[in-house]
């Protein structure tokens, strides 16, 4: 697949009229566990940038619910966190732009659980500490993800992103007052259990790269989603 740099912009500006129009996916209201599609994701860069495209779905999916939840009460809060919803929407619309016809699956297919998610937003507390965690995984997904993508017009698309992501998690732990940068404390990965070979790089001023397999250990611990998640990618 190749796409020139102008067309990824394009796709990214143009996404973003639409994403002020998200809200969250019908599959929300779903469903049973046993009616959830499976996603399989190669290990691969098709199979990276899907996966990359289930962590925006999710991302956008929280945000749509978490703006409209009554337990925000600072108009400027929920603003802003409508505002990281329609990133997160421009960013699944520009994935699947950039993906065309290797996306591997449809927003539709994606089951939410609503039981997980209205743990999530039971407090104002509690929706900015899992959006803390939302995006400091993408952080460390994209990065993880980047030393085994090859296409440069992937690379290109995931490299846009990782920085948004990173300051989508600074701003949230403003407004929580924590550490705008992840302690050890936070991480959701332990150092001892950290692959070597992804992080040759340790301390504050070095974000951890995680494996596929650790991310979907971080988004089953949220609870958000009831499709089955498999492939070489996540092993």
């Amino acid at each position: 697949m190749t796409t020139s740099r102008r067309k990824l912009l394009k796709w990214g500006l143009c996404g973003l009229g639409a994403a002020a129009l998200t809200t969250v996916p019908t599959a929300l209201l779903a469903q049973s566990p046993e009616r959830a599609r499976a996603l399989t994701f190669n290990a691969d860069d098709v199979g990276i940038l899907n996966f990359a495209l289930l962590l925006e779905e999710l991302e956008s999916a929280f945000y749509a619910a978490a703006a409209r939840s009554s337990a925000i009460r600072n108009p400027r809060e929920r603003e802003y966190l409508q505002v990281l919803g329609n990133h997160e929407a421009t960013h699944v619309t520009f994935l699947r732009n950039v993906l065309g016809n290797n996306v591997t699956f449809r927003t539709q297919d994606l089951r939410f659980n609503r039981a997980g998610l209205a743990r999530l937003l039971r407090s104002r507390d509690s929706i900015l500490a899992a959006a803390v965690a939302l995006e400091d995984t993408g952080v460390h997904a994209y990065n993880g993800a980047g030393p085994s993508l090859t296409n440069p017009t992937y690379i290109l698309a995931a490299g846009s992103i990782v920085s948004v992501e990173a300051r989508h998690a600074a701003g949230v732990r403003a407004l929580l007052r924590r550490s705008v940068t992840e302690t050890m404390n936070d991480q959701a990965i332990s150092s001892a259990n950290l692959n070597p070979d992804l992080n040759p790089f340790r301390g504050r001023a070095y974000d951890e790269l995680y494996t596929p397999k650790q991310i979907i250990q971080i988004v089953g611990s949220l609870n958000l989603i009831n499709n089955p998640i498999n492939g070489a990618l996540v092993a």
